[in-house]
């Protein structure tokens, strides 16, 4: 699969900024008081999808390595979560009950990961500057890592929808990380099911980040992470978005630290997503119900787990973290044997 152990200066640096070019603010004494761990509720909503009292644990902590604890997948049919220490190059496995163990090295800087529709891991491997797929075998399929000829930037994060098309983000190609880039921009993809066909689907957003569809597949969230902002757009039958449907679903912005990287849904709809101060629940609507305080300056990932899906996995720049919700999270796909 290539790669080199750790990664350079240079690259943690870039990689680094995935979790921290969006949002402003420090992390001082005042914000530490201001983010002691509670959950706080916004709306009465709030209460058939978690408890104000459910306490929020800390599982596992010292990754990232420079380049921040990411990409949380859960892998049901082994009862574990997969998460990226980026800048050690590694993902990282959390066994329930059991702690953490190393699953592999050299991973090109992967970031974010999810499973298609046959329970493969997918992975944007951010020094590769590719997307790939493992395959039952342990080899890996490229499934993007070109458009038009030219290489992509640097993908971030990624989703299968249930036809087996993969969206993926792919920013970097930004004044603040000065590059050589053969795109000139920023751009959201599709790649067809059968990995023939890659379609950019929007280049208007400032720093695409995370993504994650509707229960019904009908809308397309994407963070434009610079901007604070989570924005939707509808779904045309053919998977590529209808981009005059384009509007901003949520604003993350406050006085603490912090503003949306990956996010993910619920069953009921509900989004997930990291903002000022700890993670936001909002209803389909874009209403804010209430925000989960975890105490960190900035959440990464999100994941849902567990073996009824009710446990929320946040990643933080070094930390696994999780609480219990009453509602279940949208399923990954399990491997099919």
């Amino acid at each position: 699969m290539g790669g080199t152990g750790r990664l350079s200066r240079r690259q943690m640096l870039e990689l680094a900024a995935g979790g921290s070019v969006a949002f402003a603010g420090g992390f001082g004494a005042a914000h530490s008081a201001e983010l002691k761990p509670r959950i706080e509720q916004f709306d009465p909503a709030l209460d058939k999808i978690i408890s104000t009292s459910e306490p929020i644990r800390t599982l596992a902590t010292g990754f990232g390595g420079g380049g921040n604890t990411e990409g949380p997948v859960w892998w049901k049919e082994g009862g574990f979560l997969l998460f990226s220490s980026i800048g050690d190059n590694q993902v990282i496995k959390y066994t329930p009950g059991k702690g953490t163990s190393i699953y592999r090295e050299k991973t090109n800087g992967a970031n974010g990961h999810t499973r298609d529709i046959q329970g493969r891991l997918v992975a944007c491997e951010g020094v590769a500057r590719r997307v790939t797929r493992e395959e039952p075998d342990g080899s890996f399929t490229v499934i993007a890592n070109t458009y038009q000829g030219k290489r992509i930037n640097k993908p971030n994060d990624v989703v299968v929808k249930s036809d087996g098309s993969v969206y993926f983000t792919d920013p970097w190609n930004i004044p603040d990380l000065p590059q050589p880039w053969d795109l000139d921009y920023n751009g959201v993809y599709r790649v067809s099911p059968d990995l023939g066909t890659i379609n950019l689907l929007t280049r208007d957003l400032f720093l695409p980040n995370g993504l994650a569809f509707s229960p019904d597949e009908k809308i397309l969230y994407i963070g434009d992470s610079r901007r604070t902002q989570i924005v939707a757009f509808d779904v045309m039958p053919n998977g590529l978005l209808a981009n005059q449907t384009q509007r901003v679903f949520v604003d993350l912005k406050g006085p603490e630290p912090g503003g949306p990287d990956g996010f993910k849904v619920d069953m009921a709809g509900n989004l997930y997503t990291g903002g000022a101060g700890g993670i936001y629940i909002v209803d389909s609507s874009g209403k804010k119900l209430g925000r989960i305080v975890h105490g960190q300056p900035q959440t990464t990932n999100i994941a849902f787990g567990g073996d009824d899906w009710k446990t929320l996995y946040f990643t933080t720049h070094s930390t696994l973290g999780s609480v219990q919700l009453k509602t279940a999270g949208l399923p990954v796909p399990a491997r099919k044997i």
